[in-house]
C-alpha cells in the first residue's frame, strides 16, 4: 500500500512547521515506500502548521486553518 492515512492529531508529533511527505517519513509516521499521504479529521491539532503536497479531507483542512495553519498543494 503506497498511500498512508494520517490522523490530524498525529501531526502534533511532527517537529517541522511545514509538513510534507518527507517530514512524515523523518518523523517515522509513514514507511519509506509510501508515495502519497492523506490527512483525515481525527483528534486535535495543537499548533499552526503548513501541510504541503498531502491530500487533506474537508474536516481536516478546516481544523488546520482554525489552528492558524494552512494547506498548500
Amino acid at each position: 500500500r503506497t498511500t498512508a492515512q494520517i490522523r490530524l492529531g498525529e501531526l502534533n508529533g511532527v517537529e517541522a512547521d511545514v509538513i510534507d511527505l518527507a517530514a512524515l517519513k523523518s518523523a517515522d509516521m509513514v514507511k519509506e515506500n509510501v508515495v502519497r499521504a492523506r490527512v483525515f479529521l481525527s483528534g486535535e491539532l495543537n499548533k499552526a502548521v503548513t501541510v504541503k503536497g498531502l491530500a487533506v479531507t474537508k474536516g481536516a483542512r478546516e481544523a488546520i486553518e482554525k489552528s492558524g495553519g494552512k494547506v498548500e498543494e
